[in-house]
């Protein structure tokens, strides 16, 4: 029998706190699915999900952070086009100016009232529940199976 299972990821909002309103990074994607995401990326064999957040945010954004807290896992079959994923999302803090790297043709700062619409993945749920939280005290709900 052949097990297939999904293959972990993991994505951050990343919060400028050296910034009014804490702005926080997005990046546009320079491979498909193409459009806005949240820095992350998969987590390599032998790597936590704290060691991978922390590298990914790196190689994406050229930004050192801070990992504040484990917020949310997201899980959908259909989160991902590409195949069947699942992400554990950080909230981060960092400070200085992004460069875009690796998989990200661009970075660039936004307030969350105005967050750009084409989003890949799950990302405008996730950000949507972040602002939830970060605005009102609301931590996700659990996703019905």
């Amino acid at each position: 029998m052949t097990y297939r299972n999904p293959t972990p990821t993991v994505d951050l909002v990343i919060e400028l706190v050296d910034r009014i309103h804490r702005p926080i990074l997005l990046i546009e994607r320079l491979n498909p699915p193409h459009g806005w995401a949240l820095p992350g990326g998969f987590v390599d064999y032998g790597e936590s999900v704290e060691t991978a957040a922390v590298r990914e945010a790196e190689e994406e954004t050229g930004l050192a952070v801070v990992l504040v807290e484990q917020f949310q896992v997201y899980s959908q079959p259909q989160r991902d086009p590409r195949q069947h994923t699942l992400s554990v999302v950080f909230i981060a803090t960092a400070t200085g100016t992004p460069q875009a790297g690796d998989d990200a043709q661009k970075v660039q700062i936004f307030d969350l009232w105005a967050l750009p619409t084409m989003l890949c993945f799950d990302h405008d749920r996730i950000l949507a529940d972040y602002c939830a939280y970060r605005f009102h005290g609301h931590r996700p709900r659990l996703q019905e199976p």
